[in-house]
């Protein structure tokens, strides 16, 4: 097959952290051919997709681990498919990237769906499965803010909805002197809508990410907050440990699952806090290093495996 990997500059990444890395490194390996380019190196002629687009040759030693070939202008409608991996933030660059992506469906596979890339925000995507995410409010307004906090009686938490690595979250409580500036800031004045949900006191426990492959579970590590920051990401000190799925997780993910096919969400990694949904993350999930040092679970063969299916199955649904 013929693999396009869209993602930030290769020579920056952590080949032992990156996700994207793993993906291309196993493709490679499966004998198939890997390009590379940047957001900034799609196109778009007379309706056609188009990017700028290098061979990639990945190795294992760090700061030696990408060995690129002469640029070539390739139409995306002739590739099998296309890993959309840039990361975040999720801004109008973004969104435009998708559109272009998008103009080579159906021909081509885009990993994770183009258009519901842009369609399906991380925090919001989540609530749609109400039954199984904390009380949340998504509202500009602090006065609602302020009477949601009321209404429960416990601390919130107030997250922007398009922040990403535990950027821009606050736990707030009544009685914190600066509730209201908190409130203002984030919401930029009543101009900007936030995410406020019930703050899950598990959190001190760990932050569950849960790694699904074509709506199926592939693997699951706990991330639990390191030192006096109470977030569990990993980039802020949070360290990883093995894990399990409860009843309740599994019960989630029999519904989140045939969901996130349909929508054509190939890889996806869900945050769980406490058995409470938190965040279906579509954009470039990340965990694939983790999952197999705690687990031995190789997931990039897994998506490999989906993706190949995929393809298959496109080319014999092709006419002659």
């Amino acid at each position: 097959m013929r693999l396009l990997f869209v993602m930030d500059p290769i020579d920056s990444i952590r080949i032992d952290r990156d996700s994207t890395y793993a993906l291309m490194l196993e493709a490679q390996d499966r004998g198939h051919e890997v390009l590379y380019c940047l957001v900034t190196d799609l196109a778009l002629l007379h309706g056609v997709p188009w990017a700028t687009a290098r061979p990639c040759r990945v190795g294992t030693v760090q700061g030696e681990h990408a060995v690129l070939g002469p640029p070539s202008e390739v139409n995306l409608r002739t590739l099998d498919a296309i890993f959309m991996r840039k990361d975040p933030p999720f801004d109008m660059e973004y969104i435009f990237s998708t559109y272009l992506l998008e103009a080579a469906e159906p021909q081509a596979l885009v990993v994770n769906r183009a258009g519901n890339l842009r369609n399906h925000n991380e925090k919001l995507y989540a609530l749609q499965f109400p039954e199984f995410c904390p009380r949340s409010l998504v509202t500009s307004s602090a006065r609602r803010i302020r009477d949601f906090m009321e209404e429960l009686g416990v601390p919130i938490v107030v997250k922007p909805l398009d922040g990403n690595g535990g950027e821009g979250i606050f736990q707030v409580r009544r009685e914190d002197p600066n509730r209201n500036v908190i409130l203002e800031q984030s919401t930029r004045h009543g101009r900007r809508p936030v995410l406020a949900q019930r703050y899950l006191p598990e959190a001190r426990l760990g932050d569950k990410r849960i790694l699904l492959v074509d709506g199926h579970f592939a693997g699951a590590v706990l991330r639990v907050p390191g030192g006096d920051d109470p977030r569990g990401n990993i980039h802020v000190g949070a360290v990883v440990h093995k894990t399990t799925l409860t009843e309740r997780e599994q019960a989630l993910l029999a519904q989140l699952g045939p969901r996130l096919r349909a929508d054509g969400h190939l890889f996806v990694g869900i945050d769980v806090i406490g058995e409470h949904l938190t965040e279906v993350n579509v954009t470039s999930p990340t965990g694939i290093h983790e999952a197999y040092a705690l687990d031995g679970v190789r997931v990039q063969a897994m998506v490999l495996d989906a993706v190949e299916a995929h393809v298959t199955e496109r080319r014999a649904r092709a006419p002659a």
